[in-house]
């Protein structure tokens, strides 16, 4: 099955865009988005282990779509610090647990910088990982060109470890656009184009995913999810285009364009996004 859905859901700036203007006392974030799409990716895990209150609250929050999974970003801890200790493990995966429990936890995604480059020990460390969370299925996403040849696709297949296929601005030796598959999940991450922003010092996170694809810069993408799902059991689509509320205008484009019929989405995010409205 493919699901496609936005990174996080907490943003104030998709108040009024995203989400009504107007909220009712239980609103829930989450649940409003399992409306409309199939995954949401946490994207607070990254910068701290969620408690098991919320996973639970999250996960009563998309009850009512019984397609709908999770997939959580391992904290930095792990990936960009590379100092997370043993208690860091523990918490990471208490917080984890209520999701597991319910069948809503799709993938654990380990994102790692640009400077994370193909080495063996850097090998080492990502097997190391994959003996850590041997519970999950994990997806590991790397951004240096260097990760991108045939023997490290067979090592990522040896250890089970998804490879995530991502679109980002082409700078440098950045990972180009592929249709990877290494494991049993498939993985795509669109970030944008943001050229002038993307590694700009003093940029907010904000304004570096400031993009808007085009139907015709998201096509080829959907293509290459179709590639990927006759080669995967689950395959699950990120927008993380987040600023404004664009990944969820560009994420139900994408959904559309995959599954070949129109979706259901709020009217509002069309006539913020008017150009996506067919």
């Amino acid at each position: 099955m493919v699901r496609v859905g936005p990174a996080g859901w907490n943003y104030k700036d998709w108040a009024g865009i995203v989400y009504p203007a107007k909220r009712p006392k239980d609103f829930s974030e989450p649940g409003f988005l399992a409306r409309y799409f199939d995954m949401l990716e946490i994207n607070s895990s990254f910068y701290g282990p969620p408690r098991p209150s919320s996973s639970e609250k999250w996960a009563k929050a998309v009850a009512h779509n019984r397609t709908f999974r999770f997939t959580a970003k391992l904290w930095r801890g792990f990936t960009h610090e590379r100092k997370a200790t043993a208690q860091d493990e523990r918490l990471f995966k208490e917080g984890m647990a209520p999701l597991a429990t319910h069948g809503l936890l799709g993938a654990v995604l380990m994102q790692f910088p640009i400077s994370f480059q193909n080495n063996p020990e850097n090998l080492a460390y990502v097997a190391e990982l994959r003996r850590k969370f041997a519970e999950y299925p994990l997806v590991i996403e790397v951004r240096h060109r260097s990760w991108d040849n045939a023997s490290v696709l067979e090592v990522l297949a040896g250890l089970e470890i998804g490879i995530c296929n991502i679109d980002q601005p082409l700078l440098g030796k950045a990972l180009r656009p592929a249709a990877h598959v290494t494991s049993s999940a498939g993985y795509v991450r669109l970030h944008g184009r943001n050229y002038r922003n993307w590694f700009t010092e003093n940029k907010t996170v904000n304004e570096r995913y400031d993009y808007l694809y085009s139907a015709e810069e998201l096509q080829p993408w959907a293509d290459r999810i179709k590639e990927i799902e006759s080669h995967s059991r689950d395959v699950y689509a990120v927008t993380n285009n987040h600023n404004l509320g664009k990944a969820a205008a560009n994420g139900a484009v994408l959904a559309s364009m995959v599954s070949g019929r129109p979706i259901k989405a709020p009217p509002e995010w069309a006539q913020y996004y008017p150009d996506l409205k067919d």
